[in-house]
């Protein structure tokens, strides 16, 4: 397939490029030049009046508690979401699996039509869960890394005398990384320093929430004296989840010794637990990807995620922070925390990508094509989305 006349964000510094064809065969870029030419036995398509932009990547999602979207709206972290006595959890238990299906499918095809084309999601519900999503995304063309997870919790007595994984677990564990992309582990409050440093030995991609609030925060110190991020680094995690309330010290290390950080603010903000200093950790040197995070208290649109966090982010600070910024932390930089060949435009990666048309109504004129597409594109101005060289929603 030969793309022409399309303008371009290129490269890992989202260049833009205002007219180019690509060339994509074998669900990849191959080539990326004004010259070139279709064969005869090619598809050749006129992209005059697009800018082609990477695929999304949200980078985090709880998209099993689709089915109960707004429930409890006024209550607090704990009765939502906690991982033991949330209502969340009551709820995923009690569903029917073909309903939890029925609207995990809605979701992935509303990130599809919003230009996502990959998302990460922390799984629960043990192998069950995990085996119910792959089901699901078996009919789907969007990219997944599933990171499972135990359902195995400790307890504050447990955390504090070390006690580590029964056997009983660990060879339950050896069976759900069989069938998933790694582990996302519900945070270092669930988790005793032995039962971490057993997770860590894991090679495939290992994810932990950290210091998403003050409250889980300051019972990590109470509980053992050091902070959430010191106790969630025991288990040598690719990404770190969150991090609202994370110190300078902490985020300087967390740039050392991971590959980054994924923030939902939406998702924080719903909750009422604050907004996740961006600028803090850009200073401190760390990779940040953004993510939605639950369904059921977040839609999952980055879009509109890309957007609040850009403009909460100067409210708060009262400093300006680039679009493109933003954009990279939609795209390269969470193609980077996964060391995948997504999120980037350029010669040999996948070729998932969102054809946005330049002249729709709330675009044009597009002066600035970085703050279009950060605080003005939505999914009514997506002509269509790619995976893999194919496209898989819209025409062009």
């Amino acid at each position: 397939m030969l793309l022409k006349n399309a303008s371009i964000l290129y490269g890992k510094e989202l260049t833009f490029i205002s007219s180019t064809n690509l060339k994509v065969s074998d669900e990849i870029f191959k080539k990326i030049k004004p010259d070139l030419r279709s064969n005869s036995n090619e598809d050749s398509i006129d992209c005059e009046g697009l800018i082609i932009i990477p695929g999304l990547i949200n980078s985090h999602t709880h998209i099993g508690d689709s089915i109960a979207k707004d429930v409890l709206l006024n209550s607090n972290v704990e009765a939502k979401i906690h991982p033991i006595i949330g209502a969340k959890q009551k709820i995923l238990k009690e569903s029917k699996p073909s309903h939890l299906a029925n609207f995990m499918k809605n979701t992935c095809i509303s990130m599809i039509r919003n230009g996502t084309t990959t998302f990460i999601d922390f799984r629960e519900g043990g192998l069950d869960g995990i085996l119910l999503l792959k089901k699901v995304l078996s009919s789907l063309p969007i990219r997944s890394i599933i990171l499972g997870r135990l359902e195995y919790y400790q307890d504050h007595k447990q955390i504090r005398n070390n006690i580590s994984i029964p056997n009983s677990k660990r060879a339950e564990l050896d069976d759900l990384l069989k069938n998933c992309d790694g582990l996302g582990i519900s945070g270092p409050n669930e988790n005793s320093n032995s039962t971490l440093k057993f997770y860590s030995r894991i090679q495939k991609i290992k994810a932990i929430h950290s210091e998403e609030t003050i409250q889980s925060s300051n019972l990590s110190k109470r509980t053992m004296n050091k902070t959430e991020t010191q106790r969630a680094l025991l288990l040598k995690p690719h990404f770190l989840v969150h991090m609202t309330y994370a110190s300078k010290r902490d985020l300087h290390q967390v740039a050392k010794k991971t590959r980054g950080i994924v923030i939902c603010p939406r998702a924080n903000s719903v909750l009422a637990e604050g907004i996740p200093n961006a600028e803090k950790m850009i200073n401190a040197g760390c990779n940040i990807a953004i993510g939605t995070d639950n369904v059921m208290i977040n839609s999952p649109d980055m879009f509109r995620e890309m957007d609040y966090l850009w403009k909460v982010t100067m409210g708060l600070n009262r400093k300006r922070i680039a679009p493109k910024q933003i954009l990279k932390m939609a795209t390269v930089n969470a193609g980077k925390l996964l060391q995948k060949n997504i999120g980037v435009i350029e010669i040999d990666k996948y070729a998932d990508c969102v054809f946005i048309d330049k002249h729709a109504i709330d675009l044009e004129p597009m002066h600035n094509p970085y703050a279009s597409i950060v605080h003005r594109a939505n999914e009514s101005t997506i002509r269509a989305v790619m995976i893999g060289g194919k496209i898989v929603h819209g025409k062009i």
